[in-house]
């Protein structure tokens, strides 16, 4: 019987900003994959650039959007 290979396991610990931008960007890099966009060659620049598109739009949304703890007391 052969020996399994051991897969190196990776954990990461992201905060829920992070987890938001990780969010967006595998749906950006996605929508590269099924235009067909992406190949072997482009592959590592289009994840690149899926993670500026992505922090680019929570910049956005961080600019037009005031949550309700960051409301400012008027009184």
């Amino acid at each position: 019987m052969a020996e399994k290979t051991k897969k190196k396991q990776h954990y990461f610990s992201l905060k829920p900003s992070e987890t938001a931008i990780y969010a967006a960007t595998s749906r950006i890099y996605a929508a590269y994959i099924v235009s067909g966009r992406k190949n072997d060659a482009n592959q590592a620049e289009l994840m690149r650039l899926s993670i500026q598109e992505a922090v680019k739009i929570a910049r956005a949304v961080e600019d037009l959007i005031q949550s309700d703890d960051e409301l400012e007391d008027v009184t």
